[in-house]
């Protein structure tokens, strides 16, 4: 099968709102979605972060950097919709990866309360 770029998606929500509270979460997601795909970082094309609007301590890419090591890989922030009843103190990530995988093989994390925003998708869920 031939490399093509995938996405890989996952969210989670926070214990609180603090700068720790962001890079606890993000740092655990990225490990989920990492160990469950066996992703290496030579093969990140790039990492879309999003957090709800209630969010603004701390840049959840600053765990990819300073966490996971991710210093070579395009990483990218910013802000879900501020829309009614959405999910608060949530973080999405999306990594667009090289892999010979399948979309259907791919796995993808959806942890804490951020689990039932997609229970179709997720195999790990916390």
């Amino acid at each position: 099968m031939a490399t093509k770029v995938r996405g890989v998606k996952g969210a989670t929500t926070t214990t609180g709102t603090t700068a720790e509270d962001v890079l606890v979460a993000t740092e655990q997601l990225l490990k989920t979605l990492i160990d469950e795909n066996g992703i290496d970082q030579d093969d990140v094309a790039s990492v879309q972060f999003t957090t709800s609007p209630d969010l603004i301590a701390e840049f959840p890419a600053v765990a990819a950097r300073e966490r996971i090591g991710w210093n070579d890989v395009p990483l990218m922030c910013g802000h879900e919709m501020a829309r009614p009843g959405a999910l608060s103190q949530c973080i999405r990530i999306l990594i667009l990866w090289n892999t010979e995988k399948a979309q259907n093989e791919v796995m993808h994390a959806y942890l804490n309360e951020a689990a039932k925003l997609r229970p179709d998708l997720s195999t790990a869920t916390t």
